[in-house]
Parts: C-alpha cells; structure tokens; sequence
C-alpha cells in the first residue's frame, strides 16, 4: 500500500504522495534518521527542524490529488504510521539490514588483490557518482562495497 508524506515547521509544510516503500525509505525515512536533510517541493527539511507525519493508505488517484484536497482525502483514508515506520526503519540502521557492508582491504598490490578477488567472476566498471548514487539511494542490488587500498 502506498505512503504518504507531510513536512512542516511551524510556518511552512511539505506533502508528497503515493510512494513506495522504497521510495520512502530511500528519499525520507533513511536521511530523516541518519541526520541528512530530505529535499521535498522547494526546500531541504531536517529532524531538527521540522515534523514528518508518514501515512499508509490507498493509492490517491488524479481527482483525489486536486484542488488542494490531497492531505485530507490520504487522511481520511490512511493510517497513520509514522512512529512504526520510524521504528522499523532505525532498527535496519542498527542492524545493517538497511544498507550494504563495506570492506577494506589495504595490501601492497591492489591490481594482484584485486585480481584475487575477481578471478572467475564477471565484472564491470562503473562510474564513482554511478555507484555512490546507488549506494546512497539504497539499490537493494548492492549487497557490499569493497575498497582496494594501496599501501
């Protein structure tokens, strides 16, 4: 079932709607714990500042979204779940459930290690900012990240 979200300080509010798990976790529940800011309509929230109410709810079709009725319509027919979803989300944070491991290696040789650890394996190469945004945006794909350092 879908989510929906709102943000708001005393003066100002943010709503977005119909997202995914994924999309929640990776966009708002991940930063909001982790103390990074979540970008939302024209400005960046952060738990400092800010509320966030999380609603679990049908998914809100074009006319449910309009005329300025979209946060009553997900109220009326959502949940709110906010304080679970939180829960769940800082308890993947502690585990590690929530993102991928990071090993170091630091060896003499970093082509002969790596060489080691590819050998029978198929392998690519991909951009720096390709991969961070994977690995920031949660790609469940990404199962460990490994660092070669040269000493």
């Amino acid at each position: 079932m879908p989510f929906h979200i709102e943000v708001k300080t005393s003066l100002r509010h943010a709503r977005s709607f119909n997202l995914t798990a994924a999309e929640l976790e990776r966009t708002v529940t991940q930063p909001w714990l982790t103390g990074k800011p979540i970008e939302l309509g024209d400005r960046s929230w952060t738990a400092e500042d800010s509320e966030l109410r999380i609603l679990e709810g049908p998914e809100l079709s074009n006319p449910e979204l309009s005329f300025g009725q979209a946060w009553a319509n997900a109220e009326r027919r959502g949940e709110d779940v906010t304080s679970r979803v939180l829960a769940t989300a800082g308890e993947a944070l502690r585990t590690g459930a929530a993102g991928p491991a990071a090993i170091v290696i630091e060896t003499d040789s970093a082509v002969q290690t790596l060489t080691e650890i590819v050998a029978g394996r198929e392998t690519r190469a991909m951009a720096l900012d390709e991969l961070a945004q994977r690995i920031d945006g949660r790609d469940p794909k990404v199962a460990a990240v490994i660092v070669v350092l040269q000493r």
